[in-house]
């Protein structure tokens, strides 16, 4: 018998919207601006851990990364690009808040991303629409692949782990709440994601009108 399925746990980047800061938008970034790839790439690494952990501001990244030297651009402009970047999935979207509205789920985001850009996007895209709490890497200190960003997102829910079901994009990531008792789907496209939700019991119906967006 299939356990009633109360709550959803959701990445962003890869699931509701592209990726806020991938290697792909810091590459068109090096090509819009004339940075040199390698060395921004390089200061990059050094110092994106502990800005998604909410350890630095945007400034101070892109001090780091970007402005460590004179630049024929501005902060702004910049910063702008950055944010350009991000776009829905609405299919997706769509989705979540028709199961939402269906099932009575309790919606959380479980998330690695850096404040500025976390708080762009929530608002942008209107995901406190319909989730109902963000433990984003930069609110709680704690980044994926650490459990306990897992644990402490468990201990906001308030839900038996057997009554929730975790869609992530990147295999570890899923594997780790998998290890926690957190039954995961491997999002790699919308059709199977249906098919899998419907497999636990959360089927997709066309026919719901959903009203938190």
């Amino acid at each position: 018998m299939k356990k009633n399925i109360t709550t959803l746990f959701l990445d962003i980047g890869g699931v509701l919207l592209t990726n806020g800061w991938d290697h792909l938008a810091r590459k068109r970034a090096a090509t819009n601006f004339k940075i040199e790839w390698a060395e921004m790439e390089d200061r990059h690494g050094l110092n994106f851990a502990i800005y998604e952990e909410g350890k630095l501001t945007l400034e101070e990244y892109l001090s780091r990364t970007v402005f460590y030297e004179e630049r024929p651009f501005t902060r702004d402009q910049f910063r702008e690009f950055m944010f350009a970047q991000s776009r829905a999935f609405p299919e997706m979207i769509e989705l979540i808040c028709k199961l939402k509205i269906k099932y009575g789920l309790k919606i959380a985001v479980v998330s690695n991303e850096g404040r500025e850009l976390n708080t762009y996007r929530i608002r942008k895209f209107k995901l406190d629409g319909f989730v109902d709490f963000f433990v984003s890497s930069c609110f709680v200190h704690l980044r994926k692949p650490d459990a306990d960003i897992f644990r402490l997102a468990l201990d906001i829910a308030q839900v038996p782990t057997e009554q929730i079901i975790y869609i992530e994009n990147t295999l570890m990531f899923a594997q780790i709440a998998e290890g926690l008792g957190i039954r995961s789907i491997l999002h790699t496209d919308y059709p199977s994601t249906c098919a899998q939700l419907a497999s636990f019991g959360l089927q997709h119906d066309e026919g719901v009108s959903h009203e938190t967006r």
